[in-house]
C-alpha cells in the first residue's frame, strides 16, 4: 500500500537571501540605480530619486542620534501614507532603532496601550488627520507614558527643526552615523507590529532586519521587479503589506514607489497608476472591487499595468478575473501570509494557470517551509486533506514584544508559527485557504467553511460582494448569515431569493438561512472584514427579528 504523499513542501529560490541589514541593503541600491525615481508622493506632488531619498533618511537618520535615540530604542509612527512615513522606517532601520508601527485608527485607549507596551522614547506623528486629532489624544494620554521622551509633529516646526539639526550634524561628522549603521546585525529587532486581536489587547509582532527584508525582496522577485517597475502602493504603510510588500520590495529591487494618497482612495489610485505610468497596483480585495466599480473606470489609462498584488483577506475568484481582464495585470499575484511571517508564506506565479491563480494562494515562497496539520493532533495531513496551515523559516518573527507565552502559543518548539487558518494543498504544492479555524461553522454537525458560500454567492450577477458567518441556532447550534452588498442599479436580494439561487447547486446545509443588505462591511483599516463585529451586529438583528 502506498502511503499518501504529506501536505510538507519548501521552496527553493533562484537568488539566495540577503544577509545584510535594511540600511546597507538600501545604500547598494542607492548606488546603483542613484538617478532613478524613488519616491513619489501623487497629492503634493513631491518626488525624490534614489540619491535624494537617501540624503534625506541619512539626514533624519542623523537627527534622530542628535536626540539621544540609539540601537533598540523604540521609535513610534503614528500617521497615514506619507513621504515621512517612508523617511522614517529607512531612518530608524539605519540606527537600529526598532520602528513601532501604531494603526492610524487608534485612539487614546489603544495609543496608551502601545506606547507603554512598546516602551516608545520618540513618537512621529500625524498633527491631525480626517476626524482623527491625533495631537489632542498624545496630551491626553503622555501623562501615563513614562517612557515617552519627545514628540515630533509632521509639518510642525519641532520636525523642520529636526530635519535640519541632522543635516548639521550630518554635515560636522558624517561617521557618527556610519559608525551605527556598521554595529548592527541583520538579526537585529527592527520592527514591532501590532496584530489587530478579536480579544484582549493587541500584540507586538517583532521582526528582524532579516525577516523583513528578505520577505520583500522575495516577492519582488516572484513579480520578477526591476529598477524599471513603478509601484502604486494605497495600501497601509503601517502594515507590511504597504511597509514590506510595498516599500522594502522596491527599494531591494530598484523600483520606484508611488503613493496614490494617504488612505484609498479608488479614484485617486486609478489616477496615480495613470499619471505615474504604473506598472504594479497592490490592495486587498475589497480595493479591486471598489475600482472596477468606479464610474469612470473605463476612462483611465491603465495600459502600463502588468503585475501586482491582491492579498490581505481571500480573494474572490470573480474579482481576480476582473482584474486581470479589465485591468491589464495579466501577471497579478495572490499573496497568502500574516504580521507574525513578515508577512508572506505563499505567493502564485506569473506563469501559474488561470485557475491555479484564483483558486488557490499559490506554492510556498523561496526558502519557506509550510505544511497542514491536523489541530487535534499536530500530525500533517495527507494532501488534500484540511488542515491548520503552518510555517517556518527566515520569515518566522523573533516573538511577540515581551510577551513569551503568547510567542509559545504561536510558534511551537520546532519553530513552526501556527497560522490559525485552514488550508488545503493539492498534489502540486498549491495551497487553497477554506477559512479560519475560529470562522468555521459547525451547523447540526456539519463543518461548514465560509469563503466556499462566499465564492459561490460572488457568481449571481446582482452581488458586488459576500460575507457568510455562523449565527446562534437553538435547533442546530450554528446557522448561516449571509452578508451580501449588491451591485449599483440591483433589487436587494432576500433570503428566499437567495435560497432559490443556491437550491440545487449548494448542498442544503450549506445554504444561508439569513440574509442581510448592506452598502458596507465593517472592516479593519488594512481592509480585513470584521466578521466579529459582523455576528455581534447579526445576533442584535436576528434578535429583533
Amino acid at each position: 500500500m502506498t502511503t499518501p504523499l504529506p501536505s510538507y513542501t519548501s521552496g527553493l529560490g533562484d537568488a539566495p537571501m540577503l544577509g545584510d541589514t535594511i540600511g546597507d541593503n538600501f545604500d547598494r541600491t542607492v548606488a546603483a540605480h542613484g538617478r532613478r525615481d524613488a519616491l513619489v508622493d501623487v497629492p503634493s506632488g513631491r518626488r525624490w530619486t534614489y540619491t535624494e531619498l537617501a540624503q534625506d533618511v541619512n539626514t533624519l537618520a542623523a537627527a534622530l542620534l542628535t536626540r539621544g535615540i540609539v540601537k533598540g530604542d523604540r521609535v513610534g509612527i503614528w500617521a497615514p501614507n506619507c513621504p515621512e512615513w517612508t523617511l522614517i522606517q529607512y531612518a530608524t532601520a539605519k540606527i537600529g532603532a526598532v520602528l513601532v508601527n501604531i494603526n492610524p485608527a487608534y485612539r487614546a485607549h489603544e495609543l496608551k496601550y502601545v506606547l507603554g507596551q512598546a516602551g516608545i522614547r520618540l513618537l512621529v506623528s500625524a498633527a491631525e488627520f480626517k476626524t482623527s486629532d491625533y495631537g489632542a489624544m498624545i496630551e491626553e494620554v503622555r501623562p501615563e507614558c513614562p517612557d515617552l521622551d519627545m514628540v515630533v509633529l509632521l509639518g510642525s516646526p519641532e520636525w523642520s527643526t529636526l530635519m535640519t539639526d541632522g543635516a548639521a550634524a550630518l554635515a560636522d561628522d558624517p561617521s557618527r552615523l556610519e559608525a551605527a549603521q556598521a554595529r548592527l546585525s541583520s538579526d537585529d529587532p527592527i520592527n514591532i507590529q501590532y496584530t489587530s486581536g478579536t480579544t484582549g489587547f493587541p500584540k507586538g509582532a517583532t521582526l528582524s532586519h532579516h525577516n523583513i527584508l528578505n520577505n520583500g525582496f522575495f516577492v519582488g522577485e516572484l513579480c520578477h521587479y526591476t529598477e524599471n517597475d513603478r509601484v502604486c502602493i494605497p495600501v497601509p504603510f503601517y502594515h507590511c503589506f504597504g511597509m514590506v510588500m510595498g516599500n522594502l520590495a522596491c527599494t531591494s529591487h530598484g523600483a520606484a514607489m508611488v503613493i496614490p494618497g494617504p488612505s484609498f482612495d479608488p479614484r485617486a489610485t486609478l489616477r496615480a497608476v495613470e499619471a505615474e505610468k504604473c506598472t504594479s497596483l497592490y490592495g486587498v480585495p475589497t480595493m479591486f472591487i471598489a475600482e472596477l466599480a468606479d464610474p469612470d473606470f473605463d476612462r483611465f489609462d491603465l495600459s502600463t499595468l502588468r503585475t501586482g498584488i491582491m492579498a490581505g483577506s481571500p480573494c474572490p475568484v470573480e474579482v481576480m478575473k476582473q482584474v486581470i481582464e479589465q485591468m491589464g495585470m495579466a501577471e497579478v499575484s495572490i499573496c497568502y501570509g500574516m504580521t507574525e511571517t513578515s508577512p508572506v508564506s505563499l505567493q502564485t506565479r506569473s506563469d501559474d494557470t488561470i485557475d491555479q491563480r484564483v483558486t488557490t494562494v499559490g506554492r510556498v515562497g523561496p526558502h519557506l517551509e509550510v505544511k497542514i496539520t491536523d489541530p487535534a493532533t499536530g500530525l500533517t495531513v495527507p494532501r488534500g486533506e484540511p488542515g491548520e496551515l503552518c510555517t517556518r523559516g527566515y520569515s518566522v518573527m523573533l516573538g511577540y514584544w515581551n510577551n513569551p507565552e503568547k510567542t509559545a502559543e504561536a510558534i511551537d518548539a520546532a519553530r513552526w508559527m501556527h497560522t490559525g487558518d485552514i488550508g488545503v494543498m493539492d498534489a502540486d504544492g498549491y495551497v487553497a485557504i477554506t477559512g479560519r479555524i475560529k470562522d468555521m461553522v459547525i451547523r447540526g454537525g456539519e463543518n461548514v467553511y465560509p469563503r466556499e458560500i462566499e465564492e459561490f454567492l460572488y457568481t449571481h450577477p446582482d452581488i458586488l460582494d459576500a460575507q457568510v458567518i455562523g449565527v446562534p441556532d437553538a435547533k442546530y447550534g450554528e446557522e448561516l448569515m449571509a452578508w451580501i452588498r449588491m451591485r449599483d442599479g440591483a433589487q436587494p436580494l432576500d433570503e428566499a431569493a437567495v435560497r432559490a439561487f443556491c437550491t440545487g447547486k449548494l448542498a442544503h446545509y450549506k445554504i444561508p438561512r439569513y440574509v442581510h443588505i448592506v452598502d458596507e462591511f465593517p472592516m479593519t483599516v488594512t481592509g480585513k472584514v470584521r466578521k466579529v463585529e459582523m455576528r455581534e451586529q447579526s445576533m442584535a438583528l436576528i434578535g429583533g427579528s
